[in-house]
């Protein structure tokens, strides 16, 4: 993990919604599907595990290795929901396989059973060779709502999670990271996960498959009020989603332009799009960026491997 004291450095593993697109016109902007790694006062924080995340694991197990093992591998993974491509990568996450990692997994669930039988029985017992039982790392669950935050104190890897009283109870305090998040509706059938990472005056919102409203999602926006990186979906386009033929409505996912609203309703320093449709090539996404970014300068079409520090 990269030395990351004082600093919040976000990095985009994986920018593709629905499924990863492996194909030679679609690598500029990357194929992985939704992951976005945050390096945040010696924490690493992981959001969504897409195919995005395995790179990421491989990286950190390179770094494992040539430390010669001397520091364990520490990180928090946040899960939006449990569709297939925000968890397609969890299982070939390397780190996962090492016994002196120590992983952290954030999410709901909308079932009978807690985060950690859902995700075993989705992610590992019926569609991978090992069971839950038999990954090597320490492996912490925490079923989380938006009553609660996580937090990360300066030397220690293992969150507390809190109940949030008041609004203060949200905000960081000294060396603290706190995670908060905001149950969304809008994403069938069991709703979808918004998370915020604030660091002293610092933080992000990642707002992905939610899909707008007229006038802006108002409780987002809230949410979201002055963040210095709102990460929010933009599957499509707004013609896409109003197409007579094939509309997208009740899809669950936001255009372009609901994501431009609730930037401009939570007065958010930058706007990062991001879950970008498959069927979107790099010539389609270079004319999307050259759109929004002439009228909108601090709007970004991240590509993958693409670092932002917030300062």
């Amino acid at each position: 993990m990269i030395d990351s004291k004082d600093k919040f450095i976000v990095k985009f593993r994986g920018v593709r919604g629905s499924h990863p697109k492996p194909e030679r016109n679609f690598m500029e902007y990357g194929g992985n599907s939704a992951c976005v790694e945050v390096n945040v006062n010696n924490h690493l924080i992981i959001l969504d595990a897409g195919t995005g995340i395995i790179n990421c694991g491989n990286e950190l197990l390179q770094e494992h290795i040539a430390k010669a093992h001397k520091e364990s591998i520490n990180a928090t993974i946040l899960l939006s929901h449990l569709h297939n491509d925000h968890i397609m990568g969890l299982p070939f996450f390397k780190p996962l396989h090492q016994k002196d990692s120590n992983i952290n997994i954030v999410g709901f669930s909308a079932y009978e059973e807690g985060l950690d039988a859902v995700i075993s029985q989705l992610v590992f017992e019926k569609s991978f060779p090992l069971g839950l039982n038999e990954i090597n790392a320490k492996l912490s669950f925490y079923d989380i709502n938006d009553s609660y935050a996580l937090i990360l104190d300066e030397n220690d890897n293992t969150p507390d999670m809190i109940k949030i009283e008041k609004e203060e109870d949200a905000l960081p305090q000294d060396e603290e990271v706190v995670i908060s998040c905001l149950k969304s509706s809008s994403h069938p059938k069991d709703g979808v996960m918004i998370y915020k990472i604030a660091y002293k005056d610092k933080s992000l919102v990642y707002a992905t498959d939610t899909e707008g409203y007229i006038g802006a999602d108002q409780k987002l926006a809230l949410f979201a009020r002055n963040t210095n990186l709102l990460i929010h979906d933009a599957q499509y386009t707004t013609e896409e989603y109003l197409n007579t033929c094939a509309p997208k409505q009740g899809y669950g996912h936001s255009t372009f332009d609901m994501a431009l609203d609730t930037y401009k309703q939570s007065k958010a320093e930058n706007l990062a799009f991001f879950h970008f449709d498959p069927n979107y090539n790099d010539e389609f996404l270079h004319e999307i960026e050259k759109h929004y970014t002439n009228s909108c300068k601090n709007c970004i079409v991240p590509k993958e491997g693409m670092e932002i520090v917030l300062r």
